[in-house]
């Protein structure tokens, strides 16, 4: 018997400002998500359903297993909740155990201290629990966030290994790269929709473009990596169903429109190269363009976009040009959509218009403003007489 062959209280984490969309994913996948604290968002299932979250979630960095919830408020108290744990119920014998601390708001905060507390518990509770004089460490490894907020101590065990926006596809890096996990939930919190024209003019190494495909071929993020849960020995086999499930889903057969564009031809190398791991290398199209020369023969598209921002690409005089030059191409394609992350304060003023909507985002750990410009929403033809509506 093991935690695995049962209901599991599970988590999933996510960068600050994203967590609607992380609900949202969870709700589509058929879970019921509580509140979200600190960008972790709680919900339950069996451990199918921790390999379903892993291969399906975009905007999710990881997945964990809550193992234990305990209060403590001395190092103590700390050690006898997690020694009390039937760790032969989680691990096995020869596990190589990882620990990972996090604090907020609690008595107890000196990380390192935690980390060697909490490992020492582990491995003596796996001593009891195993019989064993000592712990070989030769096995699978597992590994463990000690997380403690307000004195309540949550043990979690790491389902995911290398976080969730590593995909797979992206194995070069162009300057100031977004994560893929955050160019989901841009394109999520976008109005855009696999039947509508998306262009990114500042594409870079085509993150945001690569992403689009994928969504909207309905590709899973995760269905070309691996996880650490593959490699619990004791728990159940479970990848390959859902392999099964997420290859069946996808949906080849639609016609995407989806353009990235960028005045350096190195970046769309890099690009092409993305789009081709990914699998998605004949539905976007990447071509070396200025931003200034995009146009569409296309209506009611959808911009989307990680421009450069910031000291380090570009000094703040040629940034202010760019914003507004930026403006004036967003304003040929006046029935088309945008949305815009940058951390630069005056971008509503150089790009001369003020934005329908401003969501706070984090890219990485630098504060950005989701600028949103909303346009008119295309009109719907019926299928039986062609009669828009």
């Amino acid at each position: 018997m093991s935690i695995y062959d049962g209901k599991l209280k599970l988590e999933a984490s996510c960068a600050s400002g994203i967590e609607a969309v992380l609900k949202r994913e969870l709700k589509t996948l058929g879970f019921e998500p509580s509140g979200a604290v600190y960008g972790r968002v709680p919900f339950e299932g069996d451990f199918f359903d921790v390999a379903r979250a892993n291969v399906f979630l975009r905007t999710a960095e990881k997945v964990r297993i809550i193992v234990a919830e305990f209060v403590a408020e001395t190092f103590d108290e700390l050690y006898e909740g997690i020694y009390r744990i039937k760790w032969n119920d989680v691990v096995t014998y020869d596990a190589k155990i990882v620990v990972n601390a996090k604090s907020f708001n609690s008595k107890l905060f000196a990380l390192s201290s935690i980390q060697s507390v909490s490992q020492k518990a582990i491995l003596e509770g796996m001593k009891r629990d195993f019989r064993l004089d000592r712990i070989s460490s030769s096995g699978s490894e597992y590994s463990f966030e000690v997380y403690i907020s307000g004195d309540v101590v949550r043990v979690k065990l790491d389902t995911s290994g290398v976080a969730l926006h590593k995909r797979g596809y992206r194995t070069y890096l162009g300057d100031a790269p977004i994560k893929e996990t955050l160019a989901s939930a841009m394109i999520e919190l976008s109005v855009w929709k696999w039947d509508r024209a998306l262009i990114d003019p500042f594409c870079g190494s085509g993150t945001i473009a690569v992403e689009a495909a994928m969504i909207g071929l309905n590709i899973a993020s995760g269905m070309n990596r691996s996880f650490a849960f593959e490699n619990f020995k004791n728990a159940p086999s479970v990848r390959e169903t859902v392999q099964s499930e997420a290859e069946e889903s996808i949906a080849r057969e639609r016609k995407l429109n989806i353009c990235g564009f960028d005045i350096d031809p190195n970046a769309i190398k890099l690009a092409l190269k993305h789009a081709a791991a990914a699998g998605v290398k004949d539905n976007v199209h990447f071509q070396v363009r200025d931003m200034r020369d995009v146009s569409s023969r296309f209506s009611h598209g959808v911009i989307i976009c990680n421009p450069p921002y910031g000291e380090r690409l570009m000094d703040a005089t040629r940034l202010k040009d760019l914003y507004r030059d930026f403006g004036k191409m967003c304003r040929s394609l006046n029935e088309w959509c945008v949305y815009c992350i940058t951390s630069f304060k005056g971008f509503e003023k150089y790009f001369g218009r003020k934005a329908d909507r401003v969501r706070k985002l984090y890219n990485s750990e630098l504060e950005c403003g989701f600028y949103q410009y909303l346009a008119s929403p295309p009109k719907r033809v019926a299928k039986d007489d062609n009669v828009t509506e």
